[in-house]
């Protein structure tokens, strides 16, 4: 979920609590906040846990919070913090930019998982992070206690089909556009951006794929495949997702924090093209 703010950068909670409840209403069943589509890199840890407080405060679904740095200290300190606010599991990101090695990757979850009372889902974004988490460091963090399931945008489907069967740790899919293939190895879900706009359908996707209807999962995948190349295809995810709210009229402000910069005209254009092309726009 993204993370409104006001023309003077300051977080909109109000708008935040808004958000969740549409989403909601969409058909999502379960919020992200403090990710990195929340401008997590930009925002501080007061702001952080107050994001998890307000959220949880009008929505029934479950509330993860995205706790993850390079530092394993403050990584610690956020996935206390946040639970005590109320989060309902964690999302930790691989250590990211120092590139660290596979010991010093499961030595981090390791501090982690001793600082948790929460579920914690295991974020590997090798694109962002610079560093892929090997197979055998998967069976081992799959024996932490608190370390239950993987947001995987990795793209690697074949790998997900071992790790997966080799840890028993719940799959999500971490890339809008491999959401039905990760679905067809087992994958239980999907943490998106595309669901900014899309939550709806994607949900229905889930449930035809459930019911063996793969015809109808097919023909949902299809038609949401415009909204996610408009929303994912240059990369700016976060500003792409302000940018959908803003079009779907949920969101009044697509202010951000430098080094992002809200949508321009043309990429709100662009968006509210993508959006028309699904049929996600009465």
């Amino acid at each position: 979920m993204v993370t409104p703010m006001k023309a003077d950068g300051s977080i909109d909670y109000d708008a935040a609590q808004r958000v969740a409840k549409q989403l909601v209403a969409d058909g999502a069943d379960g919020l992200v906040v403090n990710g990195t589509t929340g401008e997590s890199p930009t925002t501080h840890m007061d702001e952080k846990v107050d994001l998890v407080r307000a959220v949880k405060e009008v929505v029934d679904v479950p509330v993860i919070s995205g706790a993850g740095s390079n530092d394993t200290a403050h990584t610690v300190r956020m996935v206390e913090q946040t639970q005590e606010a109320g989060a309902d599991a964690v999302l930790v990101v691989c250590p990211y930019y120092s590139r660290p090695s596979q010991q010093g990757i499961f030595y981090h979850y390791r501090a982690v998982d001793e600082s948790a009372d929460k579920p914690i889902i295991v974020y590997d974004v090798p694109g962002r992070t610079g560093v892929r988490i090997a197979l055998d460091t998967y069976c081992h963090l799959s024996e932490l206690e608190h370390v239950k399931a993987v947001k995987d945008a990795t793209g690697d489907i074949a790998g997900a089909v071992r790790k997966r069967l080799e840890t028993g740790l719940t799959w999500y899919s971490g890339d809008d556009a491999l959401y039905l293939p990760f679905l067809s190895i087992g994958a239980v879900g999907i943490i998106s951006v595309v669901a900014h706009a899309a939550a709806h359908p994607m949900r229905e996707l889930a449930e035809a794929f459930d019911r063996g209807d793969i015809h109808r999962a097919q023909e949902l995948a299809n038609r949401i495949a415009p909204a996610i190349d408009a929303m994912n295809g240059t990369g700016f995810q976060a500003v792409m997702a302000k940018a959908a709210l803003y079009v779907r009229g949920v969101l009044e402000s697509t202010q951000m924090r430098l080094p992002n910069v809200g949508p321009t005209t043309k990429q709100i254009e662009v968006v509210r093209a993508g959006l028309r092309a699904s049929d996600l726009l009465a």
